[in-house]
């Protein structure tokens, strides 16, 4: 446990409980879960989206500012709903 710890052990662990309850751990695991799920559901849009502008370009109907543009908003559109996460901790 972190608390309890050698600082040597806290530096090179992958994880380190800060409390001495190891449901911390099944909690870590649970966020965990959920943020690689919201990771893909964000990869699959933002590659979609590219990959129609892409084509856009490619036969000239997408200038570079339009490519840019859905670019930039696929990318806050993918931090605005990563932010599910935090609404999901909150409802458990």
């Amino acid at each position: 446990m972190g608390a309890l710890g050698s600082d040597a052990a806290i530096e090179i662990a992958d994880v380190v409980l800060m409390t001495d309850s190891p449901m911390k751990m099944a909690e870590a695991v649970s966020i965990a879960r959920l943020t690689r799920h919201i990771v893909w559901q964000n990869i699959f849009p933002a590659f979609t989206v590219k990959g129609i502008f892409l084509v856009f370009g490619a036969m000239g109907l997408a200038s570079m500012w339009e490519a840019v543009f859905a670019d930039m908003g696929t990318a806050l559109l993918a931090v605005a709903y990563s932010t599910r996460i935090i609404g999901e901790k909150k409802r458990e």
